[in-house]
């Protein structure tokens, strides 16, 4: 198993912001302290990825993790899932022993 993974939805859906925003399709995930369960995820659009970055690939599209970042969320795959609360990015992380009810804050 690979150390992240990117789901076909959340490829499409970086592909498509980063063409609006004439950037490359590179999605860069972070985990920073804090959020109501102790780490919450980042995202942003990545100019290119870092010499130490963990990079998968889905379609064309790059995610990329920071060393730090990536012990946290090894393992885990990146989805963009639509539906009435609305559209988001959210992270399946199999190391998570408990997250809320916003879906972006987890512990270990």
């Amino acid at each position: 198993m690979s150390d992240i993974s990117l789901t076909e939805s959340a490829a499409r859906r970086v592909a498509w912001i980063a063409e609006r925003q004439s950037k490359p399709a590179i999605l860069r995930l972070a985990v920073d302290g804090g959020g109501c369960a102790g780490f919450t995820y980042k995202f942003e659009l990545a100019e290119a990825p870092d010499g130490d970055d963990a990079v998968a690939e889905t379609d064309g599209v790059k995610l990329v993790v920071d060393p730090l970042s990536l012990d946290l969320v090894r393992g885990s795959a990146v989805d963009f899932v639509e539906d009435l609360g609305g559209a988001a990015f959210k992270v399946l992380n199999p190391n998570a022993q408990s997250g809320c009810g916003c879906g972006s804050s987890f512990s270990v």
